[in-house]
């Protein structure tokens, strides 16, 4: 079995990425950690404390106050904020609407890139966001990047969110996605981008149990 290494997932949302990520840290019996997921609890923060993404100062000196664990609950691993289980919260679409925005904030980054690194110390983990591959660890034994078309990718997230939200609908979806995928590309801080050499592998057409096999295979023979 292939151990001591890092593999490094980033992609557009929608993509399949977190459950692919979090079958193959299973399949392999790594850590997972969700980097998404601490820039959407940092986002509930700000905004329960009516802190703008614009107020640099502010978020700046809020950093401190702020502590995030991964803990299983149910066999489930869930998101904490001070000591708070918040991984339905952070799941929101307010959350969703403005994670982005406030993810572009340069304090922000070097607070939670710092905190990732160190999660990474052991290796054996699998990690996955969108600068994982080229800010977090770009020294990664493994490195993937994900996507797929937005229909599709807007289908997978619509699917997922009407259940919590019927409401919503799916112009509504796709016009997330659309800003989402302008803002972490374009943003000057760690954009979302490819490392020169990921793989990359598009989940247009891959069911969940399909992307973790190819992951699987393009790990096997990079180590044969």
């Amino acid at each position: 079995m292939i151990r001591d290494i890092i593999i490094a997932i980033d992609g557009h949302s929608g993509c399949g990425k977190s459950t692919t990520s979090r079958l193959l840290a299973k399949y392999l019996n790594f850590k997972y950690l969700d980097s998404g997921a601490m820039y959407r609890a940092v986002t509930l923060f700000f905004m329960n404390n009516n802190i703008l993404p614009s107020q640099d100062i502010e978020i700046n000196n809020a950093l401190k106050d702020i502590q995030i664990d991964f803990k299983y609950v149910d066999g489930e691993q869930h998101v904490f904020l001070n000591n708070n289980d918040i991984e339905s919260d952070i799941r929101s679409d307010d959350v969703s609407n403005n994670v982005s925005l406030f993810s572009s904030n340069s304090f922000l980054r070097k607070f939670l890139v710092n905190k990732q690194k160190a999660f990474g110390n052991n290796k054996d983990i699998v990690v996955e966001g969108r600068d994982i591959t080229t800010v977090v660890f770009p020294d990664a034994e493994i490195k993937v990047f994900m996507t797929a078309n937005i229909e599709v990718r807007a289908k997978r997230r619509f699917n997922e969110m009407k259940i919590k939200n019927p409401e919503i609908t799916y112009s509504d979806v796709i016009d997330n996605l659309e800003k989402r995928d302008v803002q972490d590309s374009t943003r000057k801080d760690s954009p979302l981008m490819i490392a020169n050499d990921a793989f990359i592998l598009d989940t247009s057409d891959l069911e969940i149990s399909e992307q973790v096999d190819k992951i699987i295979n393009f790990i096997k023979k990079k180590f044969s």
